[in-house]
Protein backbone atom coordinates (compact mmCIF):
# COMPACT_ATOMS: atom_id res chain seq x y z
CA UNK A 1 0.00 0.00 0.00
CA UNK A 2 1.60 3.16 -1.04
CA UNK A 3 1.59 6.40 0.89
CA UNK A 4 -1.90 7.95 -0.74
CA UNK A 5 -3.70 5.11 -0.30
CA UNK A 6 -2.76 4.85 3.48
CA UNK A 7 -4.06 8.09 3.80
CA UNK A 8 -7.11 7.42 2.10
CA UNK A 9 -7.56 4.29 4.47
CA UNK A 10 -6.88 6.33 7.43
CA UNK A 11 -8.94 9.27 6.61
CA UNK A 12 -12.42 7.29 5.14
CA UNK A 13 -11.94 4.80 8.88
CA UNK A 14 -11.46 8.06 10.84
CA UNK A 15 -14.36 9.53 9.31
CA UNK A 16 -16.35 6.62 9.79
CA UNK A 17 -14.91 6.33 13.68
CA UNK A 18 -15.72 10.19 14.33
CA UNK A 19 -19.62 9.51 13.11
CA UNK A 20 -20.28 6.19 14.66
CA UNK A 21 -19.15 7.99 17.92
CA UNK A 22 -21.73 11.11 17.04
CA UNK A 23 -24.58 8.42 16.86
CA UNK A 24 -23.33 6.19 19.81
CA UNK A 25 -22.36 8.41 22.39
CA UNK A 26 -25.93 9.65 23.15
CA UNK A 27 -27.27 6.30 23.78
CA UNK A 28 -24.10 5.05 25.88
CA UNK A 29 -24.76 8.34 27.94
CA UNK A 30 -28.62 7.48 28.68
CA UNK A 31 -27.19 3.85 29.19
CA UNK A 32 -24.74 5.20 31.93
CA UNK A 33 -27.30 7.74 33.24
CA UNK A 34 -29.79 4.93 33.91
CA UNK A 35 -27.27 2.76 36.38
CA UNK A 36 -26.55 5.84 38.31
CA UNK A 37 -28.07 6.62 41.31
CA UNK A 38 -30.36 9.57 41.82
CA UNK A 39 -27.32 11.47 43.36
CA UNK A 40 -24.91 11.23 40.75
CA UNK A 41 -27.02 11.67 37.94
CA UNK A 42 -26.31 14.47 35.61
CA UNK A 43 -22.97 14.99 37.15
CA UNK A 44 -19.77 15.32 36.19
CA UNK A 45 -18.95 11.81 36.53
CA UNK A 46 -19.22 10.16 33.04
CA UNK A 47 -19.36 6.42 34.89
CA UNK A 48 -21.39 5.24 37.35
CA UNK A 49 -19.87 5.19 41.12
CA UNK A 50 -22.40 2.34 42.20
CA UNK A 51 -24.07 0.20 39.45
CA UNK A 52 -27.80 1.10 40.22
CA UNK A 53 -29.26 -2.02 38.02
CA UNK A 54 -32.57 -1.61 40.35
CA UNK A 55 -33.64 1.51 38.91
CA UNK A 56 -35.24 -0.25 35.78
CA UNK A 57 -37.23 -2.44 38.72
CA UNK A 58 -38.24 1.05 40.02
CA UNK A 59 -39.49 2.47 36.47
CA UNK A 60 -41.90 -0.64 36.51
CA UNK A 61 -43.31 -0.20 39.95
CA UNK A 62 -44.28 2.69 38.24
CA UNK A 63 -48.45 2.49 37.86
CA UNK A 64 -49.41 1.92 34.28
CA UNK A 65 -45.92 1.45 32.97
CA UNK A 66 -47.17 -2.21 31.99
CA UNK A 67 -50.03 -1.40 30.70
CA UNK A 68 -48.30 1.46 28.45
CA UNK A 69 -45.83 -1.69 27.17
CA UNK A 70 -49.09 -3.70 26.55
CA UNK A 71 -50.54 -0.80 24.35
CA UNK A 72 -47.58 -0.46 22.72
CA UNK A 73 -47.38 -4.07 21.69
CA UNK A 74 -50.84 -4.16 20.52
CA UNK A 75 -50.97 -0.86 18.40
CA UNK A 76 -47.38 -1.53 16.94
CA UNK A 77 -47.87 -5.67 16.18
CA UNK A 78 -51.57 -5.35 15.11
CA UNK A 79 -51.13 -2.22 13.05
CA UNK A 80 -47.81 -3.43 11.28
CA UNK A 81 -50.08 -6.96 10.44
CA UNK A 82 -52.44 -5.43 9.06
CA UNK A 83 -50.88 -2.56 7.01
CA UNK A 84 -47.99 -5.42 5.79
CA UNK A 85 -51.26 -7.63 4.63
CA UNK A 86 -53.44 -4.85 2.65
CA UNK A 87 -50.29 -3.23 1.29
CA UNK A 88 -49.01 -6.32 -0.48
CA UNK A 89 -52.30 -6.95 -2.63
CA UNK A 90 -52.15 -2.99 -4.00
CA UNK A 91 -48.95 -2.79 -4.33
CA UNK A 92 -48.97 -6.43 -6.51
CA UNK A 93 -51.62 -5.18 -8.47
CA UNK A 94 -49.92 -1.88 -9.30
CA UNK A 95 -46.61 -3.94 -9.82
CA UNK A 96 -47.67 -6.55 -12.35
CA UNK A 97 -51.60 -5.72 -13.89
CA UNK A 98 -52.15 -3.24 -16.88
CA UNK A 99 -55.14 -1.71 -16.45
CA UNK A 100 -56.67 1.77 -17.39
CA UNK A 101 -56.62 4.44 -14.62
CA UNK A 102 -52.98 2.17 -13.68
CA UNK A 103 -50.65 5.75 -13.18
CA UNK A 104 -53.66 7.71 -11.98
CA UNK A 105 -53.99 5.29 -9.35
CA UNK A 106 -50.15 5.25 -8.89
CA UNK A 107 -49.94 9.14 -8.88
CA UNK A 108 -52.80 9.12 -5.67
CA UNK A 109 -50.72 7.03 -3.54
CA UNK A 110 -47.74 9.10 -4.21
CA UNK A 111 -49.59 12.00 -3.57
CA UNK A 112 -50.89 10.51 -0.30
CA UNK A 113 -47.78 10.14 0.80
CA UNK A 114 -47.31 13.62 0.65
CA UNK A 115 -49.94 14.54 2.79
CA UNK A 116 -48.93 15.48 6.48
CA UNK A 117 -51.26 13.68 8.30
CA UNK A 118 -52.45 17.25 10.45
CA UNK A 119 -53.99 18.28 7.17
CA UNK A 120 -56.43 15.38 7.97
CA UNK A 121 -57.14 15.18 11.62
CA UNK A 122 -59.46 17.48 12.35
CA UNK A 123 -62.19 15.52 9.61
CA UNK A 124 -60.81 11.71 11.04
CA UNK A 125 -61.10 12.96 15.08
CA UNK A 126 -64.59 14.62 13.52
CA UNK A 127 -65.13 10.54 12.01
CA UNK A 128 -63.45 8.47 14.55
CA UNK A 129 -64.62 10.38 17.87
CA UNK A 130 -67.89 11.84 17.05
CA UNK A 131 -69.45 9.44 14.93
CA UNK A 132 -68.08 6.49 15.94
CA UNK A 133 -67.24 7.11 19.80
CA UNK A 134 -63.79 5.66 19.90
CA UNK A 135 -62.21 8.51 21.70
CA UNK A 136 -59.41 7.53 24.06
CA UNK A 137 -58.90 4.31 22.34
CA UNK A 138 -56.62 3.53 19.94
CA UNK A 139 -58.60 1.69 17.86
CA UNK A 140 -58.98 5.19 15.56
CA UNK A 141 -55.07 4.34 14.89
CA UNK A 142 -55.34 1.03 14.43
CA UNK A 143 -58.29 0.42 12.08
CA UNK A 144 -57.35 2.26 9.53
CA UNK A 145 -54.21 0.34 9.01
CA UNK A 146 -55.88 -2.63 7.40
CA UNK A 147 -56.54 0.03 4.24
CA UNK A 148 -53.12 -0.13 3.18
CA UNK A 149 -50.67 2.57 3.53
CA UNK A 150 -49.07 5.02 0.38
CA UNK A 151 -45.56 4.44 2.09
CA UNK A 152 -45.58 1.01 2.18
CA UNK A 153 -47.51 0.68 -1.33
CA UNK A 154 -44.98 2.15 -3.20
CA UNK A 155 -42.18 0.41 -1.35
CA UNK A 156 -43.60 -3.26 -2.04
CA UNK A 157 -44.20 -1.91 -5.66
CA UNK A 158 -41.00 -0.81 -6.22
CA UNK A 159 -39.56 -4.09 -4.60
CA UNK A 160 -41.62 -6.29 -6.62
CA UNK A 161 -40.81 -4.57 -9.79
CA UNK A 162 -37.27 -6.22 -9.47
CA UNK A 163 -38.93 -9.92 -10.13
CA UNK A 164 -38.46 -11.19 -12.79
CA UNK A 165 -41.72 -11.64 -15.32
CA UNK A 166 -40.56 -15.21 -15.89
CA UNK A 167 -41.38 -16.68 -12.67
CA UNK A 168 -44.64 -15.37 -13.18
CA UNK A 169 -45.53 -16.44 -16.38
CA UNK A 170 -43.92 -19.91 -15.71
CA UNK A 171 -46.45 -20.03 -12.37
CA UNK A 172 -49.54 -19.17 -14.57
CA UNK A 173 -48.62 -21.87 -17.27
CA UNK A 174 -48.40 -24.12 -14.41
CA UNK A 175 -52.02 -22.83 -13.58
CA UNK A 176 -51.92 -20.82 -11.31
CA UNK A 177 -54.21 -17.97 -10.62
CA UNK A 178 -52.82 -14.57 -9.59
CA UNK A 179 -53.63 -14.92 -5.88
CA UNK A 180 -51.76 -18.04 -5.88
CA UNK A 181 -48.97 -16.61 -7.98
CA UNK A 182 -48.54 -13.99 -5.34
CA UNK A 183 -48.70 -16.43 -2.21
CA UNK A 184 -46.67 -19.09 -3.69
CA UNK A 185 -44.01 -17.30 -6.14
CA UNK A 186 -44.05 -13.24 -5.41
CA UNK A 187 -44.29 -13.21 -1.57
CA UNK A 188 -41.42 -16.01 -1.19
CA UNK A 189 -39.33 -13.85 -2.93
CA UNK A 190 -40.27 -10.32 -1.60
CA UNK A 191 -39.74 -11.18 1.76
CA UNK A 192 -36.72 -8.32 1.87
CA UNK A 193 -39.26 -6.04 0.69
CA UNK A 194 -41.88 -7.15 3.00
CA UNK A 195 -39.18 -7.24 5.91
CA UNK A 196 -38.58 -3.39 5.36
CA UNK A 197 -42.13 -2.59 5.43
CA UNK A 198 -42.68 -4.22 8.60
CA UNK A 199 -39.75 -2.93 10.20
CA UNK A 200 -40.89 0.69 9.01
CA UNK A 201 -44.17 0.17 10.09
CA UNK A 202 -43.21 -1.16 13.39
CA UNK A 203 -40.88 1.76 14.57
CA UNK A 204 -43.59 4.14 13.39
CA UNK A 205 -45.85 2.44 15.26
CA UNK A 206 -43.77 1.80 18.26
CA UNK A 207 -42.32 5.59 18.60
CA UNK A 208 -45.47 7.48 17.51
CA UNK A 209 -46.45 10.32 19.93
CA UNK A 210 -48.97 12.31 17.83
CA UNK A 211 -51.23 10.11 17.10
CA UNK A 212 -52.14 8.76 20.76
CA UNK A 213 -52.00 12.39 21.89
CA UNK A 214 -55.06 13.29 20.06
CA UNK A 215 -57.19 9.89 20.55
CA UNK A 216 -56.04 8.33 23.74
CA UNK A 217 -54.42 11.39 25.57
CA UNK A 218 -57.98 11.50 28.22
CA UNK A 219 -57.74 7.80 28.88
CA UNK A 220 -54.36 6.71 30.67
CA UNK A 221 -55.51 2.96 30.46
CA UNK A 222 -54.56 3.52 27.05
CA UNK A 223 -51.17 5.43 26.96
CA UNK A 224 -48.67 4.02 24.40
CA UNK A 225 -44.92 3.66 25.89
CA UNK A 226 -44.05 7.06 23.98
CA UNK A 227 -46.68 9.35 24.86
CA UNK A 228 -46.74 7.54 28.33
CA UNK A 229 -43.13 8.37 29.16
CA UNK A 230 -43.88 12.38 29.02
CA UNK A 231 -46.25 11.72 31.94
CA UNK A 232 -43.19 9.61 33.65
CA UNK A 233 -40.87 12.48 33.23
CA UNK A 234 -42.97 14.56 34.83
CA UNK A 235 -43.64 12.24 37.21
CA UNK A 236 -39.87 11.82 38.24
CA UNK A 237 -38.41 15.44 36.98
CA UNK A 238 -36.22 15.31 39.66
CA UNK A 239 -35.23 11.55 39.42
CA UNK A 240 -32.87 11.54 36.01
CA UNK A 241 -31.59 7.97 36.47
CA UNK A 242 -35.32 6.41 36.54
CA UNK A 243 -36.03 8.47 33.39
CA UNK A 244 -32.92 7.54 31.47
CA UNK A 245 -33.85 3.94 32.62
CA UNK A 246 -37.62 4.46 31.01
CA UNK A 247 -35.60 5.74 28.29
CA UNK A 248 -33.57 2.40 27.98
CA UNK A 249 -36.25 0.49 28.04
CA UNK A 250 -38.77 2.14 25.20
CA UNK A 251 -35.78 2.05 23.06
CA UNK A 252 -34.56 -1.43 23.77
CA UNK A 253 -37.45 -3.25 21.46
CA UNK A 254 -36.58 -1.32 18.39
CA UNK A 255 -33.25 -1.21 18.58
CA UNK A 256 -33.15 -5.68 19.28
CA UNK A 257 -35.55 -5.86 16.50
CA UNK A 258 -33.47 -3.64 14.10
CA UNK A 259 -30.23 -5.36 15.17
CA UNK A 260 -31.66 -9.20 14.24
CA UNK A 261 -33.78 -7.49 11.00
CA UNK A 262 -31.06 -5.41 9.32
CA UNK A 263 -29.70 -7.97 6.98
CA UNK A 264 -33.38 -8.07 5.55
CA UNK A 265 -34.17 -4.18 5.72
CA UNK A 266 -30.71 -3.16 4.15
CA UNK A 267 -31.13 -5.85 1.03
CA UNK A 268 -35.10 -4.42 0.82
CA UNK A 269 -34.30 -0.89 1.01
CA UNK A 270 -31.38 -1.78 -1.51
CA UNK A 271 -33.52 -3.57 -3.98
CA UNK A 272 -36.38 -0.88 -4.21
CA UNK A 273 -34.77 1.19 -6.05
CA UNK A 274 -33.32 -1.13 -8.57
CA UNK A 275 -36.17 -0.75 -10.82
CA UNK A 276 -38.67 1.76 -11.58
Amino acid sequence: MNRTALLRWVGVHALGVAAALFFLLPFVFVLLTSLMSDQQALTRDLTPNTWEFGNYLKVFDTPGFLTWWKNSLLYAGLGTLLTVLSSIPVAYALARFRFRGRRLSLMLVVSMMMLPPQVVIIPMYLFWVKQWDLGGTLWPLIIPMAFGDAFSIFLLRQFLLTIPDAYLDAARVDGCGEFRTLLKVVLPMAKPGVAAVALFQFFYCWNDYFGPQIYASENPAAWTLSYGLESFKGAHHTDWNLTMAATVLVMAPVIVLFFFAQKAFVEGITLTGVKG
